[in-house]
């Protein structure tokens, strides 16, 4: 299948209006720092965009190296199914997502409510209707994904990382594919070693793309 986002590289450097840098995780439920809204510029499905991005927020400055290196490797989405951007920050997988297939449902799924809310802004700015941009508990979990697409928040520790994937990754369709983007120094051999054979949920985990630092995975449930 053809590729997802192609020429994400050459504008991944952008200019803020506003270049403070939050000192706070960005997994922060409710970010302390101002809010001061910034607007940057980032392709999206190969067309350029003015979004707005925050403080408090995961790479506020542009979309973040890992993202961009998963949005290059991944094939393109199907047309329709409920799909899943798993700890969204300001929305650059789910906005891909949500263009490249109007007929699915998209979930932006994130802890840190001000990139619920950028998530939210971002998609009506671009015009997107099929993004629900939730907290985790309130996705209901009877919800199937069809699809996962996530630069999973590696910092917050391998043990919370674990219980995320254990959590989620059950909720694909029998026939659904989890993407994720990890850092080949912050352990994504590891992080795959322990899916095929520690994860308690059933999966097959294999390295489908590696560059730039960044290892692509391909999940999926086992028969």
């Amino acid at each position: 299948m053809s590729q997802a986002y192609p020429g994400t590289a050459d504008f991944s450097t952008v200019t803020l209006e506003n270049d403070a840098v939050a000192p706070e995780h960005y997994f922060s439920a409710q970010p302390a720092t101002p809010r001061q809204l910034r607007t940057i510029t980032v392709p999206i499905c190969g067309e350029l965009v003015k979004l707005s991005t925050a403080p408090g927020v995961f790479s506020p400055q542009h979309i973040d190296a890992g993202t961009n290196e998963l949005l290059r490797r991944v094939p393109a989405p199907p047309a329709v199914g409920n799909f899943l951007d798993l700890g969204c920050g300001w929305g650059p997988i789910a906005l891909t997502l949500a263009t490249l297939s109007p007929g699915a449902r998209v979930w932006a799924v994130d802890v840190n409510e001000r990139a619920l809310e950028l998530t939210r802004a971002n998609a009506a700015k671009l015009k997107l209707d099929n993004i629900y941009a939730e907290l985790p508990d309130d996705v209901v979990t009877s919800l199937k994904f069809d699809l996962i697409w996530s630069n999973p928040p590696i910092r917050i520790g391998k043990t919370a990382l674990h219980e995320m994937l254990i959590d989620w990754l059950p909720r694909l369709t029998p026939d659904g594919e989890a993407w994720l983007v990890v850092q080949r120094n912050l352990g994504a051999d590891s992080l795959r070693a322990w899916l095929n054979n520690d994860c308690p949920v059933p999966v097959i985990a294999e390295k489908h793309s590696s560059a730039k630092g960044f290892q692509v995975i391909k999940v999926q449930l086992r028969n």
